[in-house]
């Protein structure tokens, strides 16, 4: 695991938007995995300007993302399709097809997570997955519990998730749904490189905890310590004071310069 801090949230959307695009150079077909939320848009905004600018080709690309809420129509402006529509694919040439969704109106939730399963290991896996990280330590929707979830499944959403949500449905809590489904932690550490972005004050016990705490299913994100290949960007504000005493331990992350 690697960090870098960076000075601001926006130059951590724009380094890890930088990785994004310098993957695209030397893999045109890269499966892209994608999640949604505030710490994305700065990313987002990043990848249309670099894709203006003829330094990111989506057009032989395929991208996958994370999760959708239970019970939200494909149209519904509420959805994470949506917000990936109007904050990435309609300002960029991915073609269509190419990008691929959970649906939470499917009939049969069980079966679509199923399908969902198919499709990317059909597509031969995830070659890039982009991360947040949730003030509980979640990543996708896969909360703290007992137990994770190897597969795509349904999950019931922590009230702090749900609270992070709720700009998208008026700032009303209770309005945002319960429920969602989400990648598997199999899909997520399967991948075959991992960047995960992390910013605000809001996040600093969860980065704390994923880079520096014990393995635990009370930190799902804490498990990307097992993976070769994991890049973390965070800005002050998330980074703080949190490693100051870890970072001397042997067995604790490398620490990249400020940008």
């Amino acid at each position: 695991m690697t960090i870098q801090v960076c000075s601001t949230a926006e130059a951590a959307g724009r380094r890890a938007a930088a990785i994004v695009a310098g993957q695209l150079r030397r893999t045109p077909r890269l499966v892209l995995g994608l999640p949604t939320g505030r710490t994305s848009e700065a990313i987002y905004d990043e990848l249309a300007r670099l894709h203006a600018r003829g330094r990111a080709d989506f057009s032989k690309a395929h991208t996958i993302n994370l999760d959708e809420f239970i019970g939200l129509q494909a149209g519904d402006p509420r959805s994470f399709r949506a917000f990936m529509q109007a904050r990435l694919f309609e300002r960029v040439n991915l073609r269509r097809g190419h990008t691929h969704f959970l649906n939470g109106r499917a009939r049969d939730l069980e079966r679509e997570c199923r399908r969902f399963d198919r499709l990317i290991a059909g597509l031969g896996g995830i070659d890039l997955l982009l991360l947040g990280l949730g003030e509980n330590g979640h990543i996708g929707f896969n909360e703290p519990a007992g137990a994770l979830c190897a597969v795509t499944h349904r999950a019931r959403l922590a009230t702090v998730t749900r609270r992070a949500n709720a700009d998208r449905f008026g700032g009303r809590i209770a309005a945002v749904p319960r429920e969602a489904l989400t990648m598997g932690m199999a899909a997520i550490l399967g991948a075959r490189a991992i960047v995960l972005v992390a910013t605000g004050r809001s996040k600093a016990r969860a980065v704390h905890a994923m880079v520096a705490g014990k393995i635990t299913t009370a930190q799902p994100a804490s498990f990307l310590q097992l993976h070769p290949n994991v890049r973390v960007i965070v800005d002050d504000k998330s980074w703080g004071q949190v490693l100051d005493r870890s970072l001397g331990r042997p067995s604790q992350p490398r620490l990249r310069s400020k940008t």
